[in-house]
């Protein structure tokens, strides 16, 4: 999707985002060559044994299978009618049940969800108001509490309440399955003195509360960075005769990783580990984030392992986050084993390449990135402007201008369009001794100077060689401008370049003709 500013939003971008990514390498401490090459990916194919299947004529003299087809596809073709009705526009689904007289159960389950997955919550409950009044049988337990699930977990909690009470009124009694989630739901809004009222309500009417009650008390709890209620929430359950099992302490170290309370985080992962307990993977990631976030190399590098052996899948911000760690400790080293490591456990990705790239312009290195352009070509990986980018910053670094104007011009062929940031590299080459204006009147040639300006490199690249001069510049013209100049219109290269030279009148030599 193309990321189009205006000026306004030009500061929000360039502002760096403190998520940035990196990682470590093997297991045992050791970090690869430089230079090394991606190792090949192995593919498991899981061979399955067939048994023959039986033959047609088998299948239709059958009766009851002829029966069972025949039911089946009336009732699919019946379902896609109704739901073609639900669909059109100014549908209601009142109006479809008093012209069809009923549903039944599978019809009545599809238009709920229908009405889910379409965010017309209030229709839910006035669909099922008339549908169980139509058959008796259908005012259940079940039907209700499944109806008050289903409420609770899209925050509607208002319609859950209302089918609670008429649950009440309907003289069926209220079990676990549903209390569970209306305490669930109002703590998830932070309403915990209603949400504590029902869990009373529950206990007086004869229903122990069980972990799945408390555990979503204590998620509600750290979500709100209640830790101290937290606590007394376990010590409740413990009073109350109900054990924490795993998955309470899996919840328990994630909020106190994201809370970043590590000494607490750290007892309850060596209670779990001396009980043998199941570590959920996405508990090892909340750790490995904390880890990160305080900079405590050895820790997270332990447990950016662990992640990895998991085979748990990184959310690019955490690598990002890493990655930002090592750059700012200036190893960069480490952000390509990063990459490789990401490559063997997950394949190549963007990602994969800008850290590659990243690591040896960061040191430097020609001879780095040469070996890594090279071994794109080979795996036949289209450029994008992160990958010219960070090359071209590396040739700035090193005043190497040559190579500079052969990889400008090289833009085209690689198809390739500039954003802001390659803007400011040739501007802030221009100024210790580069001649970019060639670069500049093809780009006004190709039309890309009156595209709307955007932003398309990978943050990581900024937070690699910050934002230099030009781009620096964009944020004091930001700041200087009134507010509704700020919002008035949507700009373009060639809009802010001139704008920077009024202001300043530092790049009139390179402003387009």
């Amino acid at each position: 999707m193309v990321n189009a500013l205006t000026l306004s939003q030009i500061h929000f971008v360039l502002v760096l985002n403190p998520n940035c990514r990196g990682r470590k390498s093997s297991s045992n401490g050791v970090f690869r060559k430089p230079f090394a090459k991606f190792p090949s990916l192995t593919t498991h194919i899981c061979h399955a044994s067939f048994h023959p299947l039986p033959s047609f004529a088998d299948t239709v003299s059958d009766p009851k299978h002829t029966t069972l087809l025949v039911e089946t596809y009336h009732l699919h073709d019946s379902l896609r009618a109704l739901l073609a009705k639900l669909e059109k526009e100014d549908s209601h689904p009142l109006h479809i049940i008093a012209e069809d007289g009923d549903w039944s159960k599978d019809h009545f389950w599809a238009v709920v969800r229908f009405l889910k997955n379409a965010s017309r919550f209030t229709e839910i409950l006035q669909v099922f108001d008339t549908w169980k009044n139509i058959e008796k049988s259908r005012i259940s337990e079940f039907n209700y509490n499944k109806i008050i699930g289903l409420l609770c977990e899209e925050g509607m909690m208002e319609g859950a309440l209302s089918a609670l009470q008429e649950m009440k009124l309907q003289g069926i009694k209220p079990s676990l399955d549903t209390y569970n989630p209306i305490v669930h739901g109002l703590s998830r809004e932070g309403k915990f003195s209603d949400a504590l009222r029902f869990f009373d309500e529950m206990k007086e009417s004869g229903l122990e509360p069980d972990t799945e009650t408390y555990d979503g008390l204590i998620g509600a709890y750290g979500k709100f960075q209640m830790y101290d209620e937290m606590g007394e929430c376990v010590k409740k359950m413990v009073l109350d005769g109900c054990s924490p099992d795993h998955i309470t302490y899996n919840i328990l170290i994630q909020e106190y990783a994201r809370g970043g309370l590590l000494q607490r985080m750290e007892k309850l992962y060596q209670r779990m580990f001396s009980k043998r307990m199941h570590l959920q993977s996405s508990t090892l990631v909340a750790m490995l984030e904390a880890y990160t976030t305080f900079g405590m190399v050895e820790k997270m590098e332990k447990f950016y392992r662990k992640v990895l052996k998991s085979k748990t899948c990184l959310e690019d911000d955490l690598i990002r986050k890493l990655a930002e760690f090592y750059i700012k400790n200036y190893m960069f080293s480490r952000l390509e084993d990063l990459a490789l490591d990401l490559c063997s456990a997950f394949g190549e990705t963007n990602l994969v390449w800008c850290l590659r790239l990243l690591s040896y312009a960061c040191l430097l290195s020609k001879k780095g990135m040469d070996i890594v352009v090279r071994e794109m070509r080979d795996a036949k990986v289209n450029w994008n402007i992160t990958v010219a980018n960070i090359i071209m910053l590396a040739y700035v670094k090193m005043k190497d201008f040559r190579h500079l104007r052969i990889l400008l011009s090289q833009l085209p062929i690689y198809r390739v369009r500039p954003d802001i940031v390659t803007v400011g590299i040739l501007f802030d080459a221009n100024r210790i001794g580069f001649d970019g204006s060639g670069a500049l009147e093809t780009w006004r040639r190709l039309g890309y100077l009156y595209k709307v300006v955007e932003m398309k490199t990978d943050s990581l690249v900024l937070t690699a060689f910050g934002k230099g001069h030009f781009l620096k510049s964009c944020e004091e013209v930001y700041s200087s401008l009134h507010p509704e100049d700020r919002e008035r219109k949507t700009w373009t290269y060639y809009d802010l370049i001139a704008l920077l030279s009024k202001h300043t009148g530092s790049i009139d030599c390179m402003k387009p003709r």
